[in-house]
């Protein structure tokens, strides 16, 4: 590596370090001020259309989980960092997902963040399930179900109304585990009421799968509404990372 490239390296894992630093203390406060303890809530970076340098200068900051949106994009980077990265890492798929890419991400996920139909989740269970055969994978997909809050199809989401039967039958899929709900704020919606409505769905849902405890709630600018409404993991991408290095397909 050249001195330009050392330097330039340095420089981002410098900018890296500190923005992580300020998140993981926005984060802290806004546990203190939900009255919440600080390591109920697990900050999620979101590395789509970032160079696997990227990850690896966040891995060496302590990061071990990562939120992709597209599947090519994410399988070249799980690839590229399967062999550089000495410890166990997490992949999470956190946009929306064709079926026919089901097979695919199921060989290296830890968890699907955008389930919102039963075709999907069949999808993603028989590509689990064959991956757990060959070897690919070693536990079962851990889901979640993504519920819209405003009806928009174009963002993703089951309808609430639908929510139940979706979770009921994804539960009862032996390559998958229902692991909880996310959502996405609604544009243009004070995002109080949209996460104070996702809470009251993760309750009713917990209640007929109490396992499901996992709440994907919660981005740069929403993030302290979402912890005040419960969100165990926020995913955050720009404050974070900062502008797109590319644009998106």
């Amino acid at each position: 590596m050249s001195g330009t490239a050392e330097s330039a390296v340095r420089s981002r894992g410098a900018e890296l370090s500190l923005r992580l630093g300020h998140l993981l203390a926005r984060v802290e406060a806004a546990c203190l001020a939900a009255g919440r303890a600080p390591d109920s809530v697990r900050l999620l970076p979101v590395t789509k259309f970032f160079p696997a340098s990227d990850v690896e200068l966040l891995y060496g900051l302590g990061r071990r989980e990562f939120g992709e949106s597209r599947e090519q994009e994410a399988t070249a980077k799980v690839e590229a960092l399967r062999d550089r990265l000495d410890g166990e890492v997490r992949w999470h798929m956190i946009g929306r997902l064709q079926r026919n890419k089901a097979r695919v991400v199921a060989r290296w996920a830890h968890t699907v963040h955008s389930v919102d139909s039963e075709r999907l989740a069949t999808a993603l269970d028989t590509g689990a399930r064959a991956a757990l055969d060959a070897g690919q994978r070693s536990s079962a997909l851990r889901v979640l179900v993504q519920v819209s809050l405003d009806d928009d199809p174009a963002r993703g989401g089951v309808a609430a109304v639908d929510l139940d039967r979706l979770a009921d039958r994804i539960a009862g899929l032996p390559g998958l585990v229902l692991g909880g709900l996310m959502a996405i704020a609604p544009l243009g919606v004070e995002p109080d009421s949209a996460f104070d409505r996702l809470a009251i769905l993760h309750t009713s849902l917990r209640a007929r799968h109490p396992a499901a405890t996992e709440l994907s709630a919660g981005m740069s600018g929403d993030l302290e509404s979402a912890v005040e409404h419960g969100s165990t993991c926020v995913r955050v991408g720009t404050d974070l990372m900062g502008a797109r290095p590319i644009t998106s397909a």
